[in-house]
């Protein structure tokens, strides 16, 4: 893995650095410092609620944590 620096603006990323790469291959772009206005909807604290978690887990018998583990176990 490779991480380089560069500059969006417009629709175009702008290395700080060249590379060359004689394939393609898939890239992670994380933009930082950024503050953006989403048009969609954020999730609040009014969107939780503590009665729907108890209702969707009535049947499990044991520990979610424990659940959550085994289905991660089995996973693999």
């Amino acid at each position: 893995m490779v991480q380089l620096s560069g500059t969006y603006n417009n629709g175009n990323i702008t290395l700080d650095e060249p590379i060359n790469i004689d394939k393609s291959v898939k890239v992670l772009v994380t933009f930082m410092d950024i503050d953006v206005e989403s048009k969609e909807k954020r999730l609040t604290f009014d969107d939780f609620s503590f009665a729907k978690g108890r209702e969707i887990l009535k049947d499990l018998k044991g520990s979610l944590s424990d659940a959550v583990i085994e289905e991660r176990r089995s996973a693999i």
